[in-house]
C-alpha cells in the first residue's frame, strides 16, 4: 500500500533511541593524552622529589610540623606574647625536648659503639644454640633436595654503622634551613592563610580555602599531641619494662622507644630489635635476654591494635592499606624522616580529596 511504504520509509530515517545504550564506550583521544600527561607530570614530580631531597625535605618538614605547631603558637598570641616570639619560643622548647631525649640515648650508645667487636663476638657465642635447629634444617633440606646452608649462625659485618649514621642524620645546612624554614613559617601562618584565601576571586573558593585550611591546622595539631602523648606512654612504659627485667639504661631505652614510635610500623619493629640484641648481650640466659623484648612486643601491639586506633581512629579514619603504602612510598623516597611525614602527608591529602571532592558529589553505583 503506499501509506506504508510512505511509513516505511519514514522508519528507515528516524534513530533508535535504545541502539545508544548499547554501544560500547568510546575512549577519546584527547583523554588518552590528558591521562598520559597527568602520568608524566607525576613521575617528573617524585624525580624532582627525589633529586632536590636536600632542599624539599626540610622544607616540607618544616611546613607539616609548622602547621602542626600553629595553634600552640596562636595560644601564646592570645595571652600577649608576639607571634614571631612565640615561634621561637616554641621551637626552643621542642629543641629542648628532642636534646633531652637525644641526651638520653646518645651516651649508652657511644659507650656501646666502643664495644661492638666485643659484643659482636659476645653475641655470636649466645647465638650457638641455634646451631642444632639449623643443623635439622639443613638435613631436612637435604633430603627433600634443596640447596646447602649454612651450619652455624653468621653476625653481619659492622662496616653497616657509618652509613646507617650518616642516613639517619641530616646535614649541617638541611637542619639550618629546617629551622630558620619552621620559625618563620610559625611567625608568618596567619599571613599566609590570609594571602591563600584572598588568592580567589569567588567567594565561595574563599570559603572552602578557609574550610580546608582550618581542618588541615585542627587535625594536624590534634595528630601531633595525641601521637607524642601516647608515644612518650611508650617510652615510660618501655623504661619500666627494661627496670623491672633488669635491663641496662632503662632510661636510654625509654627514651629511644618514644622516639621510634613515631615512625610507623618501622619504628616498633626497630626497637623491639634492639631489645633482642641488647637483652642477649646482658643475660647469660637466652630466656632471660628475651623476657623483655616479648613484654615491649605485646605492649605495642596493644597500643597499635586498641588503643591508637580508639583514640586517633575517632578524628582521623585511615585506611589500614593507605598508610602501609603511604609509609612504603615516603620511606623510600626520603628515608626516616619520610617514614615519619607519612601519616600526616596523607592526613593532608584525603582533607583536600574531601573537600574538592565531597561526598555529595556524583558517586559510581555500587554493584
Amino acid at each position: 500500500m503506499p501509506n506504508d511504504r510512505q511509513l516505511a520509509h519514514e522508519g528507515e530515517g528516524t534513530p533508535v533511541t535504545e541502539s545508544k545504550l548499547e554501544l560500547p564506550p568510546v575512549i577519546r583521544r584527547q583523554e588518552v593524552v590528558a591521562i598520559c600527561l597527568v602520568g608524566l607530570l607525576l613521575i617528573c614530580i617524585v624525580i624532582s622529589l627525589y633529586l632536590a631531597k636536600a632542599f624539599f625535605l626540610p622544607i616540607t618538614m618544616a611546613f607539616i610540623v609548622g602547621t602542626m605547631l600553629s595553634p600552640a603558637a596562636g595560644f601564646l598570641e592570645r595571652l600577649g606574647i608576639p607571634r614571631a616570639l612565640a615561634a621561637v619560643l616554641i621551637v626552643a622548647a621542642a629543641g629542648a625536648g628532642a636534646a633531652f631525649m637525644v641526651g638520653l640515648i646518645a651516651s649508652p650508645a657511644v659507650e656501646w659503639s666502643g664495644k661492638l667487636p666485643e659484643l659482636a663476638a659476645m653475641l655470636k657465642d649466645k647465638l650457638h644454640v641455634f646451631d642444632r635447629p639449623l643443623a635439622l634444617w639443613q638435613e631436612f633440606q637435604s633430603m627433600i633436595g634443596g640447596p646447602d646452608t649454612l651450619t652455624t649462625l653468621h653476625l653481619p659485618k659492622i662496616d653497616w654503622v657509618q652509613p646507617t649514621l650518616e642516613f639517619l642524620s641530616p646535614t649541617f645546612a638541611e637542619f639550618l634551613l629546617f629551622v630558620a624554614t619552621l620559625i618563620l613559617f610559625i611567625a608568618s601562618w596567619r599571613d599566609l592563610r590570609r594571602a591563600m584565601i584572598m588568592n580567589f576571586g569567588e567567594r565561595e573558593w574563599r570559603l572552602r580555602t578557609l574550610r580546608i585550611l582550618n581542618e588541615i591546622e585542627d587535625h594536624l595539631g590534634n595528630y601531633l599531641l595525641i601521637v607524642t602523648m601516647i608515644n612518650v606512654g611508650v617510652g615510660i612504659v618501655t623504661g619500666l619494662i627494661c627496670a623491672v627485667t633488669g635491663m641496662p639504661n632503662p632510661a636510654g631505652l625509654g627514651a629511644l622507644a618514644a622516639i621510634l614510635n613515631f615512625i610507623p610500623i618501622i619504628g616498633p619493629v626497630a626497637m623491639f630489635a634492639v631489645l633482642v640484641v641488647v637483652g642477649l648481650v646482658s643475660f647469660p640466659t637466652l630466656s632471660g635476654g628475651l623476657l623483655a623484648s616479648a613484654i615491649f612486643a605485646f605492649m605495642t601491639f596493644m597500643e597499635g591494635h586498641f588503643l591508637t586506633p580508639t583514640i586517633v581512629g575517632r578524628r582521623l579514619a585511615l585506611n589500614a592499606l593507605a598508610v602501609f603504602l603511604a609509609l612504603a612510598f615516603w620511606t623510600w623516597l626520603w628515608g626516616p624522616m619520610g617514614a615519619f611525614l607519612s601519616s600526616p602527608l596523607l592526613i593532608v591529602a584525603l582533607i583536600v580529596k574531601e573537600h574538592l571532592m565531597p561526598p555529595d558529589a556524583p558517586q559510581l553505583p555500587e554493584g
